[in-house]
């Protein structure tokens, strides 16, 4: 897949894997599986386990999240593999809208929208710091808590760092590590940590790319973006012109042919029972706990 704006088109063909992962051991969460024959991933969504595919094509109808759950009326699902890269811009990836932010959307791609850190005291950033999904480190998003990894390269003094939840992290690092192995600098010591909120963590303003509905974001280290933290319309910084660009093309190219997509047979919401109810109440005291 071409990734418009970033990627240079190449003959660098990416390989749907049958589940495993480096040295044929696979990671902890990974198995075999899925409609289009990439590993699949567990998400926990709406009180059920659903399971997203690693090069899958996601699509089917959306459908509305129902009474009882959190986010109910909203809708989710129907994301396509053909939908999934954005822009440098939080709040891209989400098809059909073109503003910044993520407050009262949808989730045609199941997963939230991710967390930055930190607290929004106004001003044009501050749409940034939206508080309505929780916190990053909730174990209630889909996928998982968030997390991170660097993927610096073999070549030049160039660090990229990864952030999406939990699942979908553990799968894509073993997918970029085969894709992009010649490029990268200690492929086999690349691991996920998490999400913390400290100086060393991603920024949003170190933005280079979002997928999926900015609930996958790709960062690259030293990249201040003043157009991220101006008033919306602000053009990009451009890229600094002394990374490694291929580097940065195989990871795009990667992440937006392999990042897990829930598809059509995954989609369908459960009505709670008064168990459920329960517990969603409680669910929705310890978000509002978190923010």
């Amino acid at each position: 897949m071409h990734v418009p704006f970033i990627s240079k088109r190449s003959d660098r063909k990416l390989y749907r894997r049958k589940g495993g992962g480096r040295g044929g051991g696979g990671r902890s969460g990974g198995s075999s599986g899925g409609s289009s024959g990439g590993r699949s991933v567990p998400v926990s969504s709406g009180g059920t386990t659903k399971s997203a595919t690693a090069f899958g094509a996601g699509g089917g109808a959306a459908t509305v999240i129902g009474a009882g759950q959190l986010f109910a009326g909203r809708t989710s699902g129907g994301g396509t593999r053909q939908q999934v890269v954005g822009t440098r811009t939080y709040g891209s990836g989400y098809p059909g809208h073109t503003g910044r932010g993520v407050g009262g959307l949808g989730f045609p791609f199941v997963f939230w929208p991710l967390a930055w850190g930190g607290v929004g005291l106004g001003g044009s950033a501050l749409y940034l710091h939206n508080t309505e999904y929780g916190r990053w480190d909730n174990s209630s998003r889909p996928g998982g808590v968030q997390m991170t990894a660097a993927f610096s390269s073999s070549s030049q003094n160039t660090t990229f760092r990864l952030m999406t939840d939990q699942a979908s992290l553990e799968s894509l690092i073993d997918d970029i590590v085969d894709s992009c192995r010649d490029n990268l600098s200690s492929p086999d010591n690349i691991t996920a940590t998490n999400y913390d909120d400290t100086v060393a963590a991603p920024k949003p303003e170190q933005a280079v790319q979002y997928y999926r509905a900015s609930s996958v974001v790709l960062t690259l280290d030293g990249y201040n973006n003043t157009g991220a933290l101006g008033p919306e319309g602000t053009p990009d910084t451009p890229l600094p012109t002394d990374i490694d660009n291929n580097l940065l093309s195989c990871l795009n190219e990667t992440i937006a042919e392999a990042v897990p997509l829930v598809d059509a047979a995954n989609l369908r919401w459960p009505v709670p029972s008064s168990t459920g109810l329960l517990g969603l109440a409680y669910l929705v005291w310890c978000l509002s706990g978190s923010i």
